[in-house]
């Protein structure tokens, strides 16, 4: 049941079960909790077996661990995934052209609409890429947009994931394991595909080859190693669309070109699904103490010799400070109303706004403003003094540094938790793809869920887990 105005999706806010939970409401009623118990447990052999793990950084339990699995789905009816498809294209196209924007005329800022300082002087932005023309103006290729559900037909995007957005691996895994437990309620209930996400994501990066490739491009995923947490999604994605996982010391620039060593010989390589940071892409280029990369590997990038999905750069747009500027740059590029709302958020560095950060710490949710995976975050309500006052010296030193939030109404779904089928608060990263000819939204996407009850934090760094996200087809 809901409780506290906050929206519960099976349920809504006056406790009749939902039309899209119908058929799941019977199922959860039909099984007892000893059958969830069993299921949950076999959920846990298979991602076992099949080795997907996370890793911690910092954890002192091991550097890797298995993201808990929720067994019941997550629902969205046709009518809500229409609306959130329409919202996130809007939102993706805007951030797009925003990009090509600040990269080349800088038209948003001799409009006033974003200042100079703000691009300008941030870490994030990248004077490389200045005039540089990416490959049919596509600079994301693949963005992961946080969404949170705040009631019927209301979504705001949490931020926006524009770098190496990763996670995929998660949706794709989760909807194999929920149709090898439970055939019958895939037969009983008409459930949009994700799997057709390797290939859609394969005929995306094609697209964008530069035009000294082949009729066939070669792609290949550039993976920091297997220490980094997210690297089971690399193998596992570069397996899924059969190309070439590769690291920096597998790749090499010569005559204007990247080449991957190989069996039989060098291979030109037309476009690079990078999975490292800006900083380690070129140790020429950028952070010389990052050898992760491939030296040379700008100049090849700038001269349209290969393509780089994520383009280099894109950071200055998913940076947290960048987010309360998104409805305006839709409303500049697209002359549109944003269709997916904003969460109302405080910028540390205006001095009103830091002035009630400070006052009512206690009451917010605060934000690292290059911070990512749920690090350098204080959720007010639940941190202690201590915390408390630590953040207000973060705040006080970097107010560039820093935005919060209201502690928010995240809706909850029906979750298989040690006391049973309760409600456990839910966010949910869809993955936008977007090539030479257009944008594709796989139906679904990542649901993750906080598994504390009362606790907001669906970060897997943090604790938090996932569920499979179905989309009924209308």
């Amino acid at each position: 049941m809901a409780a506290d105005g906050i929206f519960d999706e099976m349920y809504g806010l006056d406790g009749a079960i939902r039309s899209s939970y119908d058929k799941i409401a019977s199922w959860l009623d039909a099984t007892p909790d000893a059958a969830f118990a069993t299921k949950r447990a076999q959920a846990d052999l298979l991602f076992q077996r099949i080795g997907i793990t996370f890793a911690v950084y910092g954890s002192a339990a091991g550097t890797e661990r298995l993201i808990p699995f929720d067994i019941i789905p997550r629902i969205l009816a046709a009518n809500e995934w229409n609306l959130l498809e329409r919202g996130l294209f809007q939102r993706v196209r805007a951030l797009q052209m925003f990009l090509g924007d600040i990269y080349h005329g800088q038209e948003i800022i001799r409009a006033g609409i974003v200042p100079a300082s703000h691009i300008l002087r941030n870490d994030l932005y990248r004077p490389e890429m200045k005039d540089v023309d990416v490959p049919g103006g596509v600079y994301v290729h693949i963005a992961g947009i946080d969404v949170i559900r705040v009631k019927e037909g209301e979504f705001h995007v949490l931020e926006d994931n524009l770098r190496t957005p990763s996670g995929v691996s998660y949706m794709l895994e989760n909807r194999a394991v929920m149709m090898r437990l439970f055939p019958h309620l895939f037969s009983e209930n008409r459930i949009a595909p994700v799997d057709h996400y390797p290939s859609e994501l394969l005929r995306q990066l094609r697209s964008v080859a530069p035009q000294t490739a082949r009729h066939n491009p070669t792609v290949a995923v550039l993976t920091p190693g297997p220490y980094n947490s997210a690297y089971f999604e690399h193998a596992f994605l570069a397996d899924e669309m059969g190309v070439e996982l590769v690291e920096g010391q597998d790749l090499f620039v010569r005559d204007d070109a990247v080449w991957m060593r190989t069996t039989h010989g060098p291979r030109r390589v037309d476009v690079i699904y990078r999975r490292l940071d800006d900083d380690c892409i070129d140790p020429l280029a950028f952070n010389p103490d990052c050898l992760l990369g491939v030296p040379g590997l700008l100049s090849v990038y700038r001269n349209g010799g290969v393509t780089l999905a994520n383009a280099i750069g894109t950071g200055i747009a998913d940076d947290k400070s960048t987010y309360p500027y998104v409805p305006d740059i839709i409303r500049f590029y697209l002359g549109e109303e944003p269709i997916l709302k904003n969460v109302h958020t405080f910028r540390c560095n205006r001095p009103d706004d830091r002035a009630y950060v400070l006052d009512h710490i206690g009451e917010l949710v605060v934000k690292e403003t290059q911070g990512s995976g749920g690090y350098g975050m204080l959720i007010g309500p639940k941190a202690t003094k201590e915390e408390h006052d630590k953040f207000r010296r973060l705040i006080t030193d970097d107010p560039d540094g820093y935005i919060a939030q209201p502690t928010l109404a995240l809706s909850t779904c029906p979750t298989f938790v040690e006391e049973g089928v309760a409600p456990r608060h839910v966010d949910l990263r869809p993955f936008v793809l977007t090539g030479r000819d257009g944008m594709a939204l796989v139906p679904g996407g990542l649901t993750r869920v906080a598994l504390g009850k009362g606790s907001l934090v669906v970060n897997s760094s943090q604790g938090g887990g996932t569920k499979d996200t179905w989309v009924l087809e209308g």
